[in-house]
């Protein structure tokens, strides 16, 4: 049986650690079940891998329809979470949570929670997301933002032109602010 934590610093995000079943042939892990989501997640819809060199950052990104679940199978990668909905009873935590690949561990992120990650070492992960791409809701915030305080555990990283253009938190369009609890 999984070891399902919910996290203390922002609701609704899940850290999950599932069996792992080895021998001298190596092992088995399931990386993801539905059920393993405490709070009634929608079916995951599509499955992404990414390959990231050490010393890139991914994100901040958020969605207002969409969940993610992130599982790295091989490297180290620090994931940031920040929570952005408006009434949440962990509006505006940062989290921190490395996942490493031998440590088989995946990472629920629930709609209107920034995510993004610093690669530590060379690294692939791969998430599963609730929702078909829709790039009007492939939303940013900016990953340096001083009032986030993320500790990427990077220096001089490496970022996409996107995400070198985030805005900050105070600057979000009022339309593209998560509500909590709100969820199409």
């Amino acid at each position: 049986m999984a070891q399902i934590v919910s996290s203390e610093t922002i609701e609704g995000v899940h850290v999950i650690t599932p069996d792992v079943y080895g021998d001298d042939r190596g092992f088995f892990v399931e990386t993801y079940r539905r059920e393993w989501i405490p709070d009634g997640s929608r079916e995951m819809v599509q499955a992404n891998r990414g390959d990231r060199q050490s010393g890139c950052i991914v994100g901040l990104h958020y969605h207002l329809h969409q969940a993610d679940y992130w599982y790295v199978p091989f490297g180290t990668v620090r994931v940031v979470l920040h929570d952005l909905r408006s009434g949440s009873p962990t509006e505006g935590a940062t989290q921190h949570t490395d996942l490493r690949g031998n440590e088989h561990r995946g990472i629920y992120i629930p709609p209107g929670v920034a995510h993004g990650f610093a690669s530590l070492t060379d690294a692939t992960i791969t998430y599963l997301v609730d929702n078909y791409y829709n790039p009007s809701d492939e939303l940013g915030v900016a990953w340096d933002d001083p009032e986030i305080r993320a500790d990427w555990g990077v220096v001089n990283p490496t970022l996409s032109a996107r995400d070198q253009s985030n805005p900050y938190k105070k600057d979000i369009p009022e339309v593209d602010q998560p509500r909590f609890g709100l969820r199409n």
